[in-house]
């Protein structure tokens, strides 16, 4: 994918684990990205956390948003109804690898699905080790090493619930 008329394809990386008032200001960040980014569409495996806030943000702003599902079970992951099937409904296109739900060779392989397609990345990101392969800190890397431009968003305050 390439920048068209109506924008260029953004594609997103982030965290998942975003403690409750941590999510109102990413989502600020992430609306103040997408305007200085001018007219955007959005790639996004449509987790909770990141990539939702990201798909909703882009949609608003009138772009449009591309889905890489990345196992056969992903769907299972969430709570019906919710936000992901909305998002999923809005998609122009969905993207499914055939994987099991919980493989990080799934998550990996369909961040790297995303970045064959964008032309930019937005990492909702605080700087952190990745926590398991395939993780936002990945994702970066891999995004760079394609020669992509990487927009770190990390609010001042922004916290990640505690890993368990």
């Amino acid at each position: 994918m390439e920048r068209t008329e109506d924008g260029m394809w953004v594609a997103v990386t982030g965290h998942r684990d975003l403690d409750g008032a941590t999510v109102a200001k990413v989502r600020r960040a992430i609306e103040r990205t997408l305007t200085t980014l001018g007219p955007v569409n959005g790639i996004s495996c449509l987790a909770d956390g990141a990539d939702q806030i990201f798909a909703e943000e882009v949609l608003k702003a009138g772009g449009r948003i591309g889905t890489v599902i990345p196992a056969r079970d992903y769907r299972d992951a969430f709570p019906a109804p919710n936000t992901f099937d909305h998002l999923l409904e809005r998609s122009d296109w969905v993207q499914r690898l055939d994987y099991e739900a919980g493989s990080p060779e799934a998550y990996m392989d369909a961040s790297l699905a995303m970045l064959a397609k964008a032309d930019h990345v937005v990492a909702v990101w605080d700087g952190e080790k990745a926590r398991g392969h395939g993780g936002t800190q990945d994702v970066v890397r891999a995004a760079r090493d394609m020669g992509l431009s990487v927009t770190v968003v990390w609010p001042e305050g922004a916290r990640r619930t505690p890993a368990t």
